[in-house]
């Protein structure tokens, strides 16, 4: 018997296409409406250009009586946008991109068996490419405000009677110099029975003068009516970063000017003789290494090299010095862009997720996760020799391909191995008084993992290791007064913050929040983003629109 699915479909995104008043305005008001209208305009034609990485992540809740919501199931999508097309998604994951064969429609939100569809999620970088125009919408001036170091116009904002289906309902902050709209938190109305619309607060980032690029949004339902007796409750983030994929920087080395030296410099430390065998095979391995990284930093996949990598570093500098370890070539860290929590090594470099480093409680956590890598490249875990070969990576990196071909997990007994190495790094490490707060972070993933099965699966690497010795520690809360305040993981966004231009990240520099509540802890789960913003001078190869 065929079962008829019903999809709810969002509103298709179409070219702008409003025209100025030909009137001169007739009040300041007037014109301040007629420069944010011109300026959304340009903004949503100058995103025709580029076709970032796009990751929204959803956690389904449901109620609990000691924590007030806590997950109940999850889902995940990464695709790259083509914003030439609106709202068009290429889904990279090969889990999403089944879905989307059963989901339907594109643009939808969801279907009546809760397949989130991520296209919707994408429309909401925009207010109304439809038509944010005069003929459609009534501003309210509220006031002013400052968003970090921008100074911003607050609007309400209702679309007239009759404007249609899809239309904008909510609050937008204005910045004050451009008149670009870099905040918006609202809904799409009106609601019918086909067309059903979520909440979402939706932020954009600057990235050079003019150039205001979509970043991050939030979305959250408490009690979504969606058919006659059942209800939603979920809360989502979506990402969008790698505006910019060019390798713009190894362009510029052709344009510098090399003084030659009188003679001939040579660097008289390194034999002229042929590599020995096993040097041949280090160089060898090294090559498929650089191969598979630099192929990932030209699809977006990971974040330029930064003060984060040096972190890492050092915590790979305390493990080898206290083992005793000398490995070389040396080892290198990187940062995966992606919200699930992972790990693996390409060769003697050791990634880890954003998403993983976001949740990690405390650097003694953060060592156990590098330990298991640094304990692959001690034992001798070697890459898959077929990406020193450079058509290799050129295939099996393509966009759509990258997900499927492209694995970095071990097998069981090699992850055994690691494990049992890691812990001996660990116990002989300046981490190891700490091991109690590792153990508390395995603990409290092993608790929720039922929970939250898509952010804890890996796509590229291995998930976080279960060490039977950590998971068996007896950790439990200190009964004084500062068992308040510890933390077994903190929620997704805690550590670091994406640079929606290049990728690149950065601590999140977050003032001291004092006593915690049990609720207020929120382990590995979505909150809303309340994004400090600032203005760039200048960004290197941007074209400001």
């Amino acid at each position: 018997m065929r079962i008829l699915k019903i999809t709810l479909l969002f509103v298709m995104l179409m070219p702008v296409c409003s025209q100025a008043a030909q009137n001169p305005p007739a009040s300041a008001m007037d014109q301040v409406m007629d420069r944010i209208f011109s300026r959304e305009k340009a903004v949503v034609t100058s995103l025709h250009a580029y076709s970032p990485l796009v990751e929204t992540y959803i956690q389904l809740m449901r109620p609990d009586k000691e924590l007030g919501t806590v997950p109940a199931d999850d889902r995940y999508f990464l695709g790259r946008a083509r914003l030439k097309n609106g709202a068009d998604l290429q889904l990279l994951t090969e889990k999403a991109g089944r879905m989307r064969h059963l989901m339907g429609g594109a643009g939808s939100y969801f279907t009546f068996s809760l397949q989130f569809l991520p296209e919707g999620f994408l429309a909401m970088i925009f207010p109304d490419p439809n038509g944010f125009d005069r003929q459609h919408y009534r501003f309210e001036y509220l006031r002013r405000e400052f968003l970090g170091d921008v100074r911003c116009l607050i609007f309400d904002v209702t679309p007239l009677p009759k404007s249609g289906n899809g239309r904008f309902a909510g609050r937008i902050w204005v910045e004050d110099q451009d008149y670009t709209i870099v905040r918006f938190n609202g809904t799409y109305v009106p609601r019918s029975a086909s067309s059903y619309y979520f909440h979402f607060d939706s932020w954009r980032m600057n990235s050079g003068p003019g150039l205001w690029l979509p970043a991050y949004i939030y979305s959250e339902e408490s009690d979504f009516p969606y058919s006659f007796w059942k209800h939603l409750r979920f809360r989502s983030q979506t990402r969008l970063w790698g505006y910019n994929l060019s390798p713009a920087g190894r362009e510029q080395e052709l344009s510098k000017v090399l003084v030659e030296a009188a003679t001939p410099v040579r660097d008289t430390t390194k034999t002229e003789k042929d590599l020995p065998p096993v040097e041949a095979q280090r160089g060898w391995d090294r090559q498929a290494e650089e191969n598979v990284i630099e192929r990932m930093e030209r699809l977006g996949l990971l974040a330029p090299r930064g003060d984060m990598d040096k972190v890492l570093e050092t915590v790979v500098n305390n493990l080898e010095v206290t083992n005793n370890l000398d490995i070389q070539p040396e080892v290198h860290c990187r940062i995966l862009l992606t919200s699930t929590l992972e790990s693996f090594t390409v060769g003697h470099t050791i990634v880890l997720t954003r998403g993983l480093i976001d949740v990690l409680p405390d650097e003694a956590s953060l060592a156990l996760m590098v330990a298991h890598e640094l304990a692959h490249v001690a034992l001798g875990h070697r890459l898959d020799p077929r990406y020193a070969f450079v058509d290799q990576t050129q295939t099996l990196f393509d966009d759509k391909k990258t997900f499927q071909n492209l694995i970095f997990a071990r097998d069981p007994s090699e992850e055994q191995a690691a494990g049992q190495k890691a812990m001996e790094f660990m116990k002989n490490s300046p981490y190891k008084d700490s091991l109690g707060n590792a153990a508390r972070f395995l603990q409290a993933l092993n608790a929720r993992a039922k929970q939250i099965p898509n952010l804890v699966s890996p796509h590229l690497g291995s998930g976080v290791l279960m060490i039977p010795e950590l998971l068996s520690m007896n950790v439990a809360a200190r009964s004084d007064t500062k068992s308040a305040s510890q933390v077994a993981a903190l929620p997704l966004g805690a550590r670091l913050k994406t640079d929606p231009w290049n990728g690149s990240v950065e601590l999140i520099k977050a003032r001291p929040t004092g006593q915690v509540s049990e609720r207020e802890k929120m382990p590995f789960e979505v909150t809303p983003f309340m994004i400090y913003l600032t203005r760039q001078s200048a960004a290197t190869g941007v074209k400001t629109p």
